[in-house]
């Protein structure tokens, strides 16, 4: 179960709730998109404060990326193929490729600045791919 604002992305701004089988086919159908990793508000109360921010860098990026909340039962499960290990955050694709991963909170600045870098970059192996293939 999310908290109220995180539930009210789903309800009001009408964000998808995605499962790990969602994942792939979310993140092909856009030509940008971000996946929400809120894991547990309790633990992470910066999830709140993001919770507020998304929707705003959003309506910054003028509706050019789609966001999508991953679900709370599959959180981990779809976190482990992005090899970030903090909570919250936001995984950013392009045309189905990862771009990276901001997490925590961050000021009004550095997230327009660090998603502008994101989206102009080429996507590349998430990092957990990368670790796992030196192996």
């Amino acid at each position: 179960m999310f908290p109220e604002l995180v539930q009210q992305l789903i309800t009001t701004h009408h964000y998808p709730l995605l499962g790990e089988s969602d994942v792939s086919e979310f993140i092909n159908k856009h030509p940008y998109s971000v996946l929400f990793f809120c894991n547990d508000a309790k633990l992470f109360p910066e999830t709140l404060d993001v919770a507020v921010i998304l929707p705003e860098l959003m309506s910054a990026f003028n509706g050019r990326i789609v966001p999508a909340i991953i679900s709370r039962d599959d959180d981990m499960k779809v976190q482990r193929n992005y090899g970030f290990t903090t909570w919250p955050s936001l995984v950013f694709f392009k045309e189905g490729g990862y771009l990276g991963t901001i997490s925590k909170v961050r000021d009004w600045d550095e997230y327009l600045d660090e998603i502008q870098t994101l989206i102009m970059s080429k996507p590349t192996t998430p990092p957990i791919k990368i670790a796992l293939s030196q192996n």
